[in-house]
């Protein structure tokens, strides 16, 4: 493992660097953080992933449950962690966790895994919302928290204002950010089942949210392309699969047609386009 973490690193060091694109903060990033999602990946494939993409990845959340089944788990934890990025166990692990009375339980595992950043979601039970934001406030004594907002039942209509207030009351409960839903598959939450971005929803809630404070789920590249384009390269993207990371920073830094000319504008006069 740590001859693969080497090569990583040397590899880094070789890129080239004559061409102007957008500038990308270190990590750790405040802003243009890339969220991916680990469906269950082995150690080798996480190996593999980091070879190539260890300083463009900020967090890799176990998704839902697949950490309680997953017998590497602290192996893949403590690549992650070597690698300065962030592991998290899925939202909907924690409203398992409570719909059955587990939570210290819970916390208890989180603590012996080593995680600092906790994710606290409602998007599959229902709970009163003020019972949520004492969680958040509780554990954001320990932990760094992520909440998230928005139902993964397509069936649940949020009105635009009712997100802004539940987003809001979030963060000041100590949220760090505050996750847009979209599912692993982009096909709720902020979009449609067929995948479209809700624009009158997002528009709502950044009216009165800064986007920096958002992580955007937004797993189809159709999705990421929309969001750089609305907010520049350095929006907090989430729910990115492990071999889509590459393509993304390539949308980030217009090194792809489908971002070409909503980055060009901030490197260049235009001289010769």
């Amino acid at each position: 493992m740590t001859e693969g973490r080497a090569v990583t690193t040397a590899h880094a060091a070789t890129l080239p660097d004559f061409l102007s694109v957008p500038g990308r903060p270190p990590k750790p990033r405040q802003t243009g953080i890339t969220h991916v999602i680990d469906k269950g990946m082995s150690v080798r494939q996480l190996e593999d992933m980091l070879e190539v993409t260890a300083d463009q990845v900020d967090i890799v959340k176990f998704g839902w449950g697949t950490s309680y089944v997953t017998p590497n788990l602290r192996d893949k934890i403590a690549l992650l962690k070597d690698a300065g990025i962030i592991p998290i166990l899925g939202g909907t692990f924690w409203e398992v966790c409570l719909a059955q009375n587990k939570l210290d339980e819970w916390q208890r595992w989180v603590t012996e895994l080593g995680l600092s950043h906790v994710e606290v979601s409602d998007g599959t039970i229902t709970m009163p919302h003020d019972m949520k934001l004492e969680h958040i406030r509780r554990l954001a004594r320990d932990f760094v928290v992520l909440s998230e907002v928005g139902s993964k039942d397509l069936e649940v209509v949020i009105a635009p204002y009712k997100w802004v207030e539940l987003i809001e009351s979030e963060l000041r409960a100590g949220s760090w950010k505050v996750i847009t839903e979209a599912r692993e598959s982009g096909t709720a939450g902020i979009f449609r089942g067929s995948g479209e971005v809700r624009m009158g929803l997002i528009d709502e809630i950044v009216h009165a949210i800064d986007p920096n404070r958002l992580l955007f789920e937004a797993p189809q590249k159709v999705q990421q392309v929309w969001f750089i384009e609305q907010f520049g390269p350095n929006v907090n993207l989430g729910n990115i699969p492990p071999d889509e990371v590459v393509p993304l920073e390539t949308l980030r830094l217009g090194l792809r047609s489908d971002t070409f000319k909503a980055t060009i504008k901030d490197n260049t006069d235009g001289a010769g386009i």
